[in-house]
């Protein structure tokens, strides 16, 4: 399961099963390329399917395994056409080639999106039928019988007579016949492997401690790198002193590079001893006197002002000032850390014609990519093998390619094998961030209590600005996901106004779990939530009414709030919240009760969800992501904040940047609701409404409206004092 492919593409096309008389199976759409290797015939140039003489049914996965369940998503879409036996299956990780790039987002291989199954989910499943209808002609053309007397089933062809013959054996003589160009894909009513929860297949080696990510790499002869990086946003090197570093056993070498200055030693601990003995000197430029307070000051400032507009309907200014009941307020949420478990690190083996790199990327083709232009090579000599990912949350997806780039630097100065690796407290204090947020919003109510009006002004950094996504993501000056979730809200309001406010500063941004929808879902679900309760109606409700021409949010609006009990009474200190929202494809709801412990802290006791995603592969994966969902919402919802003081990140571990534990993780419920439509995302659609809909319980348990994330206990307090 945690096997990487070590060849290159065309050694893998080359060799693969067909030294064990197996079948490789190109599976682009459309079909019809193949070529001839080893004297038999394999389909080219882009395998994603392999079945071995001895029954093995191998699916390449072109997609990063970071915990959401890739490894075994995408196998089963081939799997279920295929109609093979799950226990022969296994999964690996693709080369980097363009026959493995994303089908939606152009020429790149790249992990994101919440897009994995949703981007593949043709391409395989026709991949498993063609090998399947393949396999069939074989066994037909071997008993001299036509096709149609025959079927596919768990992994061998059933024939006339009790006759059978197992892939395996069919394998080779498949392999030399024409592919089809249209495979029919079965009937939904008789698919046997899709929609079951089957266990994951790379459980096993994450247990036993086989896996191999990143940070497990290790060769013969490597060394390990630890940089020492500038304290500020944009500080230049101007000196250092690497004396006492150098004098240490073990440190092999002290070198500048553009990230910093790396101490280069046999091990990890050694280069970390050897970088903290480093006395260096910087520029620090232009943003050393940056803060959190003097940002948030310029953000409310800009957030009273018109921006560039997002969306227009109507004409909401004036009819606010015609409304019979008029409310306001400001929403803040800070710039967030993606906090990966597993340390960014990367290696590099690089030689003057050829280079190798083994990291947990999501984005290969972009990374691969940068490192040839760093290293001074064409893209094809350089092979990037993608380990497991120990946490993506996007900062393994840069477009600045930073921590690969700084590995390859270090590999050109020092000559030789090298990892480099990345203090938790080197990524959090000189990384990428989830931009910091500041809304202005208003809503008008008529006499019945019903939204006439909403205008939402929305002031951040855009993550796109600058990047090579920007002509495409960004139109007329708005950037698409800064306003994901905030121009396109369902709710049927007459005039609706959204407008954006751009920044810049020297903090480096990035998309974060959810992006756009992480900081909008918050302002817009909670002030929905402050519009129903103005107008004196039950939120839940209250919703219902404005989402009448919305079906798919109003199943999982109902379904959570039947199986929350919405209207069931609760312990007295303890409130109820709801939210929903819709995101990269699904429809997610869901309600948190919460209590006010005396220390101002805001307990959530518990969280049921409700997501329509459309068509389900694996209902273990759907309900592991929407609870993984929650629990990354939540940390940001009770604690997660990045502050700047003096230009200099004042975090740097969980210490100081908590998650949620174990001890306050509330009892989850999800509820996944059976549908017929396209697939939609899962990892990243359970994060949007979790903040929103404990903020909205708080406040039903305590009357204190809090609009800062994090709900820390002394905003939580302050919001008390403000009722």
């Amino acid at each position: 399961m945690n096997e990487i492919i070590k060849m290159s593409r065309r050694d893998f096309i080359k060799t693969g099963a067909i030294l064990g008389g197996g079948l490789i199976l190109a599976c682009h759409v459309p079909f019809g390329r193949r070529a001839e290797a080893a004297g038999k015939t394999i389909f080219a140039p882009n395998a994603f399917l392999r079945i071995g003489s001895d029954d093995s049914v191998t699916v390449i996965v072109n997609k990063s395994e970071m915990g959401q369940g890739v490894y075994t998503s995408l196998p089963m879409l081939v799997a279920e056409e295929l109609a093979c036996d799950w226990r022969k299956v296994r999964a690996v990780a693709s080369p980097v080639a363009p026959e493995y790039n994303h089908t939606q987002f152009g020429p790149i291989m790249v992990t994101g999106g919440s897009t994995s199954v949703r981007s593949e989910w043709e391409r395989l499943s026709k991949a498993g039928a063609a090998a399947r209808e393949m396999l069939v002609a074989a066994a037909a053309q071997a008993w001299k019988v036509e096709p149609s007397a025959c079927r596919a089933e768990n992994g061998v062809v059933l024939g006339p007579d009790n006759k059978r013959l197992s892939y395996g054996k069919l394998a080779a003589r498949a392999a030399k016949l024409p592919v089809p160009q249209n495979p029919p894909l079965k009937n939904p009513k008789n698919r046997n492997i899709l929609g079951k929860p089957l266990h994951r297949l790379d459980s096993p080696a994450k247990i036993n401690g086989t896996a191999l990510f990143g940070i497990d790499v290790h060769v013969p002869g490597m060394l390990t790198a630890v940089i020492a990086r500038p304290p500020v946003f944009g500080a230049t090197l101007k000196g250092f002193d690497a004396d006492k570093a150098s004098k240490l056993p073990g440190v092999r070498d002290v070198v500048a590079i553009k990230a910093g200055v790396a101490v280069v030693a046999d091990d990890f601990w050694l280069a970390k001893q050897g970088r903290d003995l480093l006395e260096v000197t910087w520029d620090e430029g232009e943003w050393a006197g940056l803060s959190t307070p003097k940002m948030r000051e310029e953000y409310a400032r800009l957030a009273a002002t018109p921006g560039l507009v997002a969306r227009k309907d109507g004409q909401a200014p004036a009819e606010l000032n015609k409304a019979v009941k008029r409310l306001e307020a400001e929403y803040e949420v800070p710039y967030l850390a993606h906090a990966t478990m597993e340390p960014l690190n990367c290696f590099v083996d690089l030689k003057p014609d050829r280079c190798l790199i083994r990291t947990g990327s999501q984005f290969q083709t972009v990374d691969r990519n940068a490192a040839a232009r760093e290293a001074g090579l064409k893209p094809e000599q350089v092979t990037l093998e993608t380990t497991f990912l120990g946490g993506g949350f996007g900062r393994r997806a840069c477009p600045a390619s930073d921590f690969v780039l700084e590995a390859v630097q270090v590999a050109k100065m020092v000559k030789k094998p090298v990892k480099v690796i990345r203090t938790r407290e080197d990524d959090m204090r000189a990384g990428f961030y989830r931009p910091m947020w500041y809304d202005r919003i208003a809503g008008g109510l008529d006499a019945t209590g019903n939204p006439v009006a909403w205008q939402h002004t929305i002031v951040g950094q855009s993550i796109i600005a600058g990047t090579p996504f920007e002509s495409a993501m960004v139109k007329n000056g708005v950037d698409g996901t800064s306003v994901e979730g905030a121009s396109d809200i369902p709710y049927s309001i007459p005039n609706i106004l959204v407008d954006l406010h751009t920044t810049k500063n020297g903090v480096p941004v990035l998309w974060w779990r959810s992006v756009g929808h992480s900081h909008n879902a918050f302002v817009v679900e909670s002030f929905l939530d402050e519009l129903a309760h103005a107008a004196g109606k039950d939120p839940y409700q209250y919703r219902r009414a404005l989402l009448a021409g919305h079906p798919r949010h109003l199943r999982v609006l109902d379904t959570v709030a039947q199986k929350a009990g919405w209207d069931s009474p609760l312990p007295k200190g303890t409130g109820r919240g709801i939210a929903v929202h819709e995101s990269f494809g699904s429809f997610v709801a869901q309600v948190a009760e919460v209590s006010l412990e005396p220390d101002g802290q805001a307990r959530v006791k518990r969280v049921v969800c409700a997501i329509d995603c459309g068509r389900i592969v694996n209902p273990d994966t759907i309900a592991a992501q929407m609870e993984s969902g929650i629990v990354f919402g939540l940390s940001a919802a009770l604690y997660g904040a990045i502050t700047l003081k003096d230009g200099r990140v004042e975090q740097g571990n969980f210490n100081d940047y908590q998650v949620v534990r174990m001890y306050a993780t509330p009892e989850i419920e999800v509820h996944i609701i059976p549908s017929d439509d396209p697939p939609g995302g899962v990892g990243e659609p359970g994060v949007p409404p979790i903040a929103p809909a404990v903020a909205n319980a708080l406040f039903a348990a305590s009357g204190a409206r809090v609009r800062s994330l994090p709900m820390t206990p002394e905003k939580v307090k302050a919001a008390l004092a403000r009722k």
